[in-house]
């Protein structure tokens, strides 16, 4: 048999220690082929099965344990006790809720973080288990890498909502009950996925945006927000007494128990910010908790109005000059009059 045979098939065959270790005890015998064919395959597949098992059950218990701390920070960390007893005037439990975002995310990266451990885990011990009975895991590994391009070029769209998704959850780009804005779909976040990311917009509509055509978002809850208001005056209006009306109404609201926490600094009026056509706008900037700028905008605007109705501040609106014509001529502005005239010339003639 030629030197190359002789190596491939070496190289295939599956290592048998404990058969080798009864032949060279007692001799090439029936039990000892009972244990290479039969015995010794069938222990080393269930300990491939067992050692799989326990390193799928390591790995699940690390992950449990890593997103509880990414859940309840101040409960499973190491560190949680400690934070919790330096609090001051606070007890340990008192008033502590769960925040639905960050338990969303975390229980989404463990649902990716299972399957991801779990797939390699079983591909790991099916290849080990297939080296059992001398299969050349050469090819097998080749063959799975074309099947796994070759799914991956069918199926390009779906990928790339899922890299996208990842890459989302782990940048925490939005959570739940965020107010994003991503193209077509703006409105409050109530589903974030590995594929799809589902949006419920002011009207009532829920969206479900693939992640992969999401190519840019704008996140109008994060940190902090800011209701921007521009407020029309006429142009007749004394501009630093409105200025003064406006930031008044804007401070006594602040100050008011209902809209105090809604408020993360003093209002403040930026001043003239254009010179319109038929009024002279003047911008007021309030900085507000992330999602509360419309309400406080809705509220300022009904203050704002009631507060020049009281001072005699005129807020001004177009004004336009109609005509109406009807059959009566004389009724008709002096240039209308003397087309229908020319028009009525022309018919005699």
């Amino acid at each position: 048999m030629p030197p190359t045979l002789l190596l491939a098939q070496s190289a295939t065959e599956p290592p048998r220690p404990f058969a080798e270790l009864v032949r060279r005890t007692f001799g090439d015998t029936v039990a000892a082929d009972v244990i290479e064919l039969l015995i010794e395959p069938a222990l080393q597949i269930l300990l491939i099965l067992v050692v799989a098992a326990l390193a799928l059950h390591l790995a699940r218990r690390f992950l449990d344990r890593t997103v509880a701390e990414i859940r309840d920070p101040d409960t499973h960390s190491r560190f949680g006790s400690i934070r919790r007893r330096i609090r001051i005037g606070e007890s340990v439990d008192a008033g502590r809720t769960l925040n639905p975002r960050r338990i969303q995310r975390a229980d989404a990266l463990a649902a990716l973080g299972r399957s991801i451990i779990t797939v390699v885990i079983w591909t790991i011990a099916v290849f080990m288990i297939f080296g059992v009975f001398g299969v050349p895991l050469g090819p097998l590994v080749a063959g799975a890498g074309i099947v796994g391009v070759a799914l991956g070029f069918g199926s390009q769209s779906l990928v790339k909502d899922f890299l996208s998704g990842i890459f989302m959850l782990v940048e925490d780009q939005y959570g739940l009950g965020d107010i994003i804005d991503v193209g077509e779909a703006t409105g409050v976040v109530e589903g974030v996925g590995l594929r799809t990311t589902r949006i419920r917009d002011v009207e009532g509509t829920l969206w479900h945006v693939p992640n992969g055509e999401i190519r840019r978002v704008g996140n109008m809850s994060q940190d902090w927000a800011r209701t921007l208001l521009d407020i029309g005056v006429a142009y007749g209006t004394d501009v630093d007494e409105a200025t003064a009306v406006i930031l008044d109404t804007a401070t006594s609201m602040a100050a008011e128990e209902e809209w105090a926490p809604l408020f993360l600094a003093e209002p403040v009026v930026w001043g003239v910010q254009n010179l319109g056509p038929d009024a002279i706008d003047i911008r007021v900037v309030i900085k507000t908790r992330p999602g509360d700028q419309y309400a406080v905008g809705r509220e300022f605007r009904a203050r704002i109005k009631k507060a020049f109705d009281a001072n005699g501040i005129e807020i001004p609106f177009p004004q336009r000059t109609i005509w109406v014509r009807n059959d009566d001529d004389d009724a008709l502005p002096r240039p209308a009059k003397k087309a229908t005239e020319r028009q009525a010339a022309r018919k005699r003639s």
